[in-house]
């Protein structure tokens, strides 16, 4: 196994998890292999103490700026709305109702709770590939995980159940 097929294995699900908490279900396939396609061309130009996660988080962010501004130059002008396309089903062990609940987020607490929480990113690595400041980061990923603490349905802490 080469040294770039042992880091898809192992922080592929983790970028994954990125792709999905920023962009959704929908798109999180398509950035993610955008993320590794750019990540394996650049590669051979890594300096060997790099932070690799850093490295393929900052990465994924920019490939989900990338999904978001491609969104937004497709506007349709039709006469009539068209019924919504049925979304395909999210791959096995993703919750909707958590991404319902993280998609309720603004977007930089959104990204401060994805980089920070899923990818397990310190909030200075955070603010780093968010253009923002390591305060601001920590108090959007406080502020986002009250949120999701307040308003996401299968959060057993709100309702006192326990698992």
């Amino acid at each position: 196994m080469t040294a770039f097929e042992e880091i898809v294995t192992a922080y592929g699900p983790m970028v994954l998890r990125v792709c999905r908490a920023v962009l959704g279900p929908a798109d999180a396939d398509d950035a993610w292999s955008e993320t590794f396609l750019a990540a394996l061309k650049a590669y051979p130009e890594l300096d060997p103490g790099a932070n690799v996660e850093a490295w393929l988080v900052t990465i994924a962010h920019r490939k989900a700026i990338d999904v978001t501004r491609a969104r937004a130059r497709d506007p349709l002008l039709v006469e009539r709305l068209p019924e919504p396309p049925q979304v395909a089903e999210p791959t096995v062990g993703w919750d909707a109702e958590l991404w319902a609940a993280l998609k309720a987020l603004p977007r930089r607490q959104r990204e401060a709770v994805a980089y920070h929480y899923l990818a397990g990113l310190p909030h200075r690595e955070v603010a780093a590939i968010t253009a923002s400041n390591t305060d601001a980061v920590r108090r959007a990923a406080a502020d986002g995980i009250a949120t999701l603490r307040r308003t996401y349905p299968g959060n057993t802490a709100t309702t006192g159940d326990t698992p």
